[in-house]
């Protein structure tokens, strides 16, 4: 993934960045309940919303978004992303679902 950044974009990765990172379940209540939990440990809370269904007659599924601007090393994602699935664990989370990342944008810093 690093790699697939530094030859695709013009991002510094030795800078923050934002990171998005997500989490499913069934209930929307139950994403929104821990969202504060993770607010306390730096993260802001962006949306709780329906995900898009594979197929019209699949269970709806809920994720929540949170993002924190860091700079992360593979291995410090990787570690990052261990804290994410032990927290979805803990709290009774269908699953943590995974991460993305974009630049930084000046005007919302």
């Amino acid at each position: 993934m690093f790699e697939q950044i530094a030859d695709n974009t013009d991002w510094d990765l030795s800078a923050p960045l934002i990171w998005g990172y997500f989490f499913t379940d069934a209930s929307a209540d139950k994403l929104r309940a821990v969202a504060p939990a993770l607010e306390q440990d730096g993260y802001r809370f962006v949306d709780v919303f329906l995900a898009d269904k594979d197929e019209p007659g699949d269970a709806d599924l809920w994720m929540l978004h949170v993002e924190k601007i860091e700079v992360h090393t593979p291995d410090s994602l990787d570690q990052r992303n261990g804290e994410l699935y032990a927290f979805a664990a803990a709290h009774g989370l269908g699953a943590y679902d995974g991460m993305d990342v974009a630049p930084v944008d000046p005007e919302e810093d």
